[in-house]
């Protein structure tokens, strides 16, 4: 299935200049959907795993619909301030800025095997903080997970600790 005609480019948002890739659609549509958990669950079937984590918002969707399929924990890493327990908080960098992302400080434990989620990787700031948020914890990497990849932007560079697998990519 051609997932790329259900990514709809949305120019200047969120600012000047952004050609913002929308998942909306591909959502939107049942197969399409259905198609991208599958072979993201596909790709992970045979990797051991505990738990999967997914940054907020756009990643909570394919993480627990993933975590789902594959009979696991799902646990959420957070913005700042919407977690209700102890928290554990780590900055990272964007590409214009900085930002922090939390997780509940009990989530994880030693030798937990994660597999981390997110809807997009672009210069792959939000995934290193959230992986570096995890091993914090003790927990064990096993991959990053994306919908959607803009290798031009070079992410899976600042992430080549970890292995990456994108199921679309856009040069």
């Amino acid at each position: 299935m051609n997932l790329k005609k259900y990514i709809r480019d949305i120019p200047d948002f969120p600012k000047p200049g952004i050609l913002f890739k929308d998942i909306t659609p591909l959502l939107h549509h049942p197969q399409a959907f259905a198609y991208s958990i599958d072979q993201i669950v596909q790709q992970y079937s045979n990797t051991p795993l505990d738990y999967v984590c997914g940054i907020e918002s756009r990643g909570f969707i394919f993480a627990s619909t993933i975590a789902y399929k594959l009979n696991l924990g799902f646990i959420p890493i957070r913005k700042v301030g919407k977690l209700p327990g102890k928290t554990q908080s780590i900055q990272y960098q964007l590409e214009y800025g900085t930002d922090e992302l939390q997780i509940h400080e009990d989530a994880l434990q030693n030798n937990d095997k994660v597999l981390l989620v997110d809807d997009l990787l672009a210069t792959g700031g939000t995934m290193y903080g959230a992986c570096q948020l995890v091993e914090s914890l003790g927990a064990q990497i096993q991959g990053c997970a994306f919908l959607v990849e803009l290798a031009f932007l070079s992410g899976k560079e600042k992430l080549k600790k970890w292995p990456t697998f994108s199921l679309i990519e856009f040069s």
